[in-house]
């Protein structure tokens, strides 16, 4: 079956190629000129001149294998600074948990406890108590 496909590829190759005319006959037909020049379809297969279609087969068949590989490194490339930057996220979303908790607790200790509501108004607010004289200091 390959060889009745080759021969005939090779046979239209031969036809799509230029011709240079004969010097002997003006009236040659182009087969006959073809065959001068190029030779059978047979001599160009012994010559090594057509390239096998297994051969073109493979070459189609290497490209797409190196496509798909070049895909697939890009893809996973992507896919590790994906997960990369989940992990990241994942930190951060954890900080920022802790914090609320902390700040919760927090929130009930001053709406709860008087020792730290003291504390509280002591540090943030700078107020004092009625019995407590405040001497400046510089």
């Amino acid at each position: 079956m390959s060889r009745v496909i080759n021969s005939y590829w090779v046979d239209e190759r031969i036809r799509a190629q230029r011709v240079v005319p004969r010097a002997g006959s003006p009236f040659a037909s182009v087969r006959e000129i073809s065959l001068d020049i190029i030779g059978t379809p047979a001599e160009v297969r012994r010559r090594g001149g057509v390239i096998p279609a297994w051969v073109i087969f493979g070459m189609i068949i290497l490209a797409t294998f190196a496509i798909c590989v070049a895909v697939t490194m890009r893809t996973r490339t992507k896919m590790s600074l994906a997960s990369q930057q989940y992990v990241r996220m994942q930190a951060d979303v954890e900080g920022l948990r802790n914090t609320n908790q902390s700040l919760r607790l927090e929130i009930e200790q001053l709406r709860t406890d008087p020792r730290t509501i003291e504390v509280a108004a002591r540090s943030r607010l700078n107020m004092v108590r009625a019995n407590e004289i405040v001497i400046p200091v510089e």
